[in-house]
């Protein structure tokens, strides 16, 4: 996204190692508002956020540190949680403190209002991009979209199959693809993923009947057990007691009925385990119109249209 990615994507970078080597280097890189990304290596008593640019020290102003710092709108500890972490920002000034020595003001705030002006004027609803995982609540995701700037990822849009917290498929800091699925009047950008996941034919052509397999147990019903073969593929086993939502568990494949979108089950065994099945984007485009899940001639249907 022109170089405004989610933070920690740009720090070790050549280019971006390049422009703070000298102090004409960054002098260039405040000239063309290039958005540049360094480690926080301090927040001050009055939050401000300092950060070592190699040639300087660079200082980011409290009321810089994000967008909504100055009207109370974003909290502090959206600063003080990025010590020893990198962040991005623009330079604003270069100046000499009183023994001489030039430091810099930077702008976190400018990066990510560039950022965002960027994605208004050129992403759309229906555009893949990528995203880092920052927080996670239970009722989905948050991420960073490009420069600290943060949509929500929703619970039911993280994949076909169910789970039961976000933390079941993420952990912070995981880079991610996904979908942007709608920009309300604000601004506010809300995301989708599980259409890059595969519809039930893809993922189904992965397993067989008569192989015996992996996966997760994401439900137990009175009518069967609901087992995750891949983030968008479930399927149904036979009632059980004796097993638990989160256990791993080695399954038999009875049968795969495509017309009815079903894969059949036997549980072999169940134990409590940290494995969850790989992530794997079916879908590599930039941009996506409409994502149909079912098989054509199934009576059920799963369908998304981003318009």
């Amino acid at each position: 996204m022109k170089g405004y990615y989610p933070e920690g994507w740009l720090n070790g970078t050549s280019e971006n190692k390049r422009c703070m080597m000298t102090p004409s280097a960054l002098a260039e890189a405040q000239a063309r508002e290039t958005v540049l990304e360094s480690p926080v290596i301090m927040c001050d008593a009055s939050h401000n956020l300092i950060v070592s640019l190699g040639c300087m020290k660079g200082i980011i102003p409290r009321d810089e540190g994000a967008i909504g710092i100055s009207d109370g709108t974003t909290r502090d500890i959206a600063l003080i949680s990025r010590v020893g972490r990198p962040v991005c920002f623009v330079v604003t000034a270069i100046k000499a403190d009183e023994n001489g020595r030039l430091y810099a003001l930077l702008s976190r705030r400018r990066a990510q209002e560039l950022c965002r002006q960027y994605i208004a004027s050129s992403r759309s609803i229906g555009d893949v991009i990528e995203a880092k995982v920052t927080h996670l609540e239970s009722f989905g995701a948050f991420c960073d979209i490009g420069c600290g700037n943060a949509a929500l990822l929703p619970i039911d849009a993280i994949s076909v199959s169910r789970i039961s917290h976000p933390r079941d498929r993420f952990s912070v800091g995981d880079d991610i693809r996904v979908v942007i699925k709608s920009v309300a009047e604000d601004g506010k950008i809300t995301l989708s993923h599980k259409e890059l996941l595969g519809t039930w034919e893809e993922n189904a052509a992965l397993f067989a009947p008569g192989q015996t397999v992996t996966g997760v147990i994401r439900s137990v019903e009175d009518y069967g057990v609901f087992v995750e073969l891949t983030p968008n593929l479930a399927g149904l086993a036979e009632p059980r007691t004796d097993v638990f939502i989160g256990q791993q568990a080695s399954v038999y494949i009875k049968s795969v009925i495509r017309e009815k979108m079903k894969i059949k089950l036997i549980i072999i065994d169940s134990f409590d385990s940290d494995y969850t099945p790989e992530i794997n984007y079916f879908y590599t485009g930039d941009s996506i119109t409409e994502w149909d899940y079912s098989p054509k001639d199934c009576c059920k249907r799963i369908y998304t249209a981003f318009k």
